[in-house]
């Protein structure tokens, strides 16, 4: 249950949120949207989303690993795939809206009730062996009622729309991505976000050509390296706006912006709306809080 706001923040892995009670307004790249009981949230890894309840709001949010995924993708289409690249280059070509609020509706949502509690009660046991077809085959359930739901394109439509937006390797995991050099150059971004990185910066510093490391963070995050560093500065520059009264131009030169009005660009692509506005919604809330 949530009753306060919840800052925007990005996941290395795909996320479903499902809506169960009470309503809010959603900020993600898909701009300022009102959810409600019966929908569903779903983002693509490395998707900036926050959002602000109306009272409260009540969600259960499944968290979908990278290769997993990928796999099921496979499977799903085995008879027109060779590989498990062939899943990845396929799931990057048709599920192209990194943001997506499908309305399932109450009565279908609510038919998922039962299997999200069970879901939640064996994921809390620790005992990921014996829980294992049980927690596929709740999944398997859960994701047959959603997927009809889900948007796909073989072409881009919007801008919104990025070409490869599969999950990536979820933070919480103990493995790191398939190559080192993907960590290291994510760690390098995450640890000095203010720097004025380039592609050929973070090149030199993975001993690495320009193409090489663009591939790398498609292929390891789903976003190419300046998407990456721009996810952490707003991130970052939303994190200041809720906690500081600094003014906006002074926030943008903390996280690494010296132009004001290109670091509200990005901030709105990215959280869907200004960074004035969103500090306006963030004293309202706070106001209506107090009284």
């Amino acid at each position: 249950m949530i009753r306060a706001a919840v800052a925007p923040l990005a996941f290395n892995c795909v996320t479903v949120t499902v809506v169960r009670d009470g309503s809010a307004i959603l900020l993600s790249e898909f701009g300022q949207k009102p959810i409600n009981v019966g929908d569903v949230i779903l983002l693509a890894a490395n998707t900036l989303c926050g959002g602000e309840s109306e009272e409260q709001v009540t969600v259960t949010t499944i968290c979908a690993d990278t290769d997993y995924v990928i796999d099921q993708v496979f499977w799903q289409h085995v008879g027109l795939l060779q590989d498990r690249l062939d899943a990845q280059d396929f799931a990057a070509t048709i599920y192209t809206e990194p943001a997506q609020i499908l309305r399932l509706g109450e009565g279908r949502a609510g038919a998922l009730e039962p299997w999200l509690d069970e879901l939640v009660a064996l994921s809390t046991e620790h005992r990921p062996v014996e829980n294992f077809y049980r927690v596929q085959a709740l999944w398997f359930s859960i994701a047959h009622v959603i997927a009809p739901f889900i948007r796909t394109s073989d072409t881009r439509l919007s801008s919104t729309q990025r070409a490869t937006t599969w999950p990536a390797v979820p933070r919480v995991r103990r493995f790191s991505p398939l190559r080192r050099e993907a960590r290291r150059g994510a760690e390098l971004l995450r640890s000095d976000p203010v720097r004025h990185w380039s592609v050929g910066d973070l090149a030199a510093e993975l001993h690495l050509s320009k193409s090489q490391v663009g591939r790398l963070f498609v292929d390891a995050y789903g976003k190419s390296p300046i998407a990456y560093l721009t996810m952490l500065r707003t991130e970052r520059m939303a994190r200041l706006i809720r906690t500081t009264d600094d003014p906006i131009s002074m926030i943008a030169r903390k996280v690494g912006w010296g132009d004001p009005d290109f670091a509200a660009r990005q901030f709105r692509r990215s959280i869907g709306v200004t960074p004035r506005k969103y500090r306006s919604m963030i004293h309202d809330r706070a106001a209506q809080m107090v009284g």
